[in-house]
């Protein structure tokens, strides 16, 4: 399998708003109420939002090719851009979705590990990133790699209140 990770530029903003849509989908309708997920991904993937993140010099969208095939991606976030802890120090991972047709195939720590190669380029002092406190999958991925528990807090997903864990 021949893999390849190429920027995400503004002209990638419809694919980056469908790609996401639906990793997240698979992955999360099976936990939501068809009218949280609907809410949350209109939300998160609306195509004015992402065209302002792709232009924000701060913020860093990258696809992974399998076999010229998108199979997965990642999004960072430096300082400017993060949506918490806003630590000029730090580089935020805000997502890293690979499609259930190439999991298991160890494209999630290839991203991760671009993810911590871009973060070095760059000097950052640390790595952070937020997880669903019901995404037991990502939370054994990331304390795999390293990743442990620095912080949480509350959030509301459609009408319903739940957690979000912070890892370094």
């Amino acid at each position: 399998m021949k893999l390849t990770i190429r920027e995400c530029t503004l002209d990638n903003v419809y694919i980056l708003r469908e790609f996401p849509y639906k990793t997240y989908n698979e992955t999360f309708r099976h936990m939501n109420t068809p009218s949280n997920m609907k809410a949350y991904l209109e939300k998160a993937f609306d195509i004015n939002k992402l065209r302002d993140e792709l232009l924000n010099s701060s913020s860093l969208f990258y696809f992974l090719y399998a076999d010229e095939e998108l199979a997965g991606y990642y999004k960072l976030n430096e300082y400017a851009a993060q949506t918490d802890i806003n630590d000029p120090q730090s580089i935020e991972i805000e997502r890293i979705y690979v499609t259930k047709q190439f999991q298991g195939r160890s494209l999630g720590s290839i991203l991760l590990n671009k993810a911590i190669d871009m973060a070095s380029i760059r000097k950052t002092s640390y790595i952070w990133l937020g997880v669903w406190g019901k995404n037991d999958k990502a939370i054994l991925f990331y304390k795999k790699n390293g990743f442990y528990v620095i912080g949480q807090h509350s959030f509301f997903y459609g009408r319903r209140r739940t957690n979000r864990l912070y890892y370094a």
